[in-house]
């Protein structure tokens, strides 16, 4: 995986035994930074390299060949709180699996903006994404919704988007087409925001519906 144009982040799953805990800052020997919300224990999690161009900053998981950079390393790309990406400005990707994601948004009636906002807050359109929790793939499956959705391999790129895109409008459909509440229950399950009658008062949750939010409505604008 490379950077293909300037603010373009493709992810790497790198396998590391750990837990999860609180944002650290670390000085490395070699002048980077680096902040993570994983132990030297932890599970798998992402490592992106943040340095800064003429264009503002880049994120790449290609380690940056001059100048300084920062590692940051996150479990999950668009939900953890402590997050400094500026999703108002990040860049999107319009490019990507264009015709996979047009073609299975219609057939299941889903605006294909809202797809596009979700696998980019869940992979960031990495088709190999492999979170700690052991989500899968474009649109973050877990084993057992995948196999209930019919997917084979959750990290072949159209099995992965057809699977997420069938969830996601049968989540629409149980809410009533109410988008928050179905984005609430494809992050924390649709019991959670049964129990809690709306979006559960989960931090992770609470900042994943307010980024998919406005990677929604910046999609629905340049489609």
């Amino acid at each position: 995986m490379r950077l293909t144009q300037a603010g373009t982040l493709l992810l790497l799953v790198l396998p590391v035994m750990a837990t999860a805990e609180t944002i650290k800052r670390i000085q490395n020997a070699d002048g980077s930074v680096e902040f993570s919300n994983v132990g030297a224990n932890a599970g798998q999690h992402t490592i992106i390299y943040k340095s800064q161009s003429g264009e503002g900053f880049v994120f790449s998981d290609q380690k940056p060949q001059h100048g300084s950079f920062e590692i940051l390393k996150y479990s999950c790309f668009a939900c953890n709180p402590d997050s400094k990406i500026n999703w108002h400005t990040i860049s999107l990707n319009n490019a990507a699996y264009s015709a996979e994601v047009k073609r299975i948004a219609m057939k299941y009636e889903v605006d294909p903006a809202l797809v596009r906002a979700v696998i980019h807050a869940e992979s960031a359109f990495n088709v190999k994404a492999l979170s700690n929790k052991g989500a899968q793939g474009l649109m973050q499956l877990m084993p057992g919704t995948a196999k209930d959705l019919g997917v084979r391999n959750a990290f072949d790129a159209n099995q992965n988007i057809e699977g997420g895109v069938k969830y996601l409008a049968g989540l629409l459909k149980q809410f009533d087409g109410d988008i928050k509440l179905a984005i609430a229950a494809y992050n924390a399950g649709p019991n959670a925001v049964k129990k809690y009658n709306g979006i559960p008062p989960y931090a992770e949750t609470k900042v994943y519906v307010e980024r998919v939010g406005i990677l929604h409505q910046r999609y629905r604008r340049e489609s």
